[in-house]
């Protein structure tokens, strides 16, 4: 397996202000966080605890918040707001639980922002909330830049990803409470080392909780809802 140390490759970095970049422009990433702020201020006010939940398209996103609402729902009356670009695929799934869902489709956006969290919530009846899942759009870069006005934010990833993927998306767990570590039942068969990925994740931001679990078996489950402090 080729290392960064095995050989010296020449990388091309763009200095500041070169990158084109529409979307990320300085004034729309700050009307987002005040639209976050505001989003917060109002489920605070409906003691509505709200979890953004990232990680690429099949990483197991769906499937975890499934599994921890199926734990939950007897402790928290539990809603979602799912995130996709065309879809309800994922907001069906978790609405055979017995969950609420709201179906934000962003069309070609690659994230959720914080305008979209905010009309999906005039769409919930936030009086009968205790717990609020929000599914972000698959993918391990955009998500990280908008803030939605969550309370914790976790990233699932999978080992079926490789073995780089968390070093080669640091930014998405600088921005996340929790990582989740998911399939490690696949880890030998895919040659990948979820301990390495936990340090990997450790090294980028030493304050994130990581936990490995494998959904599919139902393990690591209860630790994840202890460390979204459940």
């Amino acid at each position: 397996m080729l290392q960064e140390k095995d050989v010296d490759v020449e990388v091309v970095k763009a200095e500041e202000g070169e990158i084109f970049d529409i979307e990320l422009e300085e004034d729309i990433l700050k009307r987002n966080s005040k639209l976050a702020e505001e989003n917060r201020s109002l489920l605070d006010r409906y003691g509505v605890t709200a979890i953004d939940v990232m990680g690429a398209i099949g990483s197991g996103k769906t499937a975890l918040i499934e599994a921890l609402a199926e734990r939950l729902k007897s402790r928290y009356k539990i809603a979602m707001i799912a995130g996709d670009v065309t879809t309800t695929i994922d907001s069906m799934r978790v609405r055979r639980h017995g969950v609420e869902t709201v179906q934000v489709n962003t069309g070609k956006e690659c994230h959720l922002d914080a305008n979209l969290i905010n009309k999906a919530l005039r769409k919930l009846d936030l009086n009968t909330i205790d717990l609020l899942f929000i599914e972000n759009v698959g993918n391990l870069i955009c998500p990280a830049e908008f803030d939605l006005g969550a309370h914790k934010r976790i990233v699932v990833v999978s080992v079926t990803e490789g073995e780089h993927m968390v070093v080669k998306h640091p930014y998405i767990f600088l921005a996340s409470d929790v990582a989740v570590i998911n399939k490690i039942d696949l880890a030998e068969a895919m040659g990948v080392d979820p301990d390495k990925l936990c340090r990997d994740a450790e090294k980028i931001k030493p304050s994130i909780k990581v936990v490995k679990v494998s959904v599919k078996q139902g393990s690591g489950i209860e630790e994840v809802i202890k460390a979204l402090d459940l």
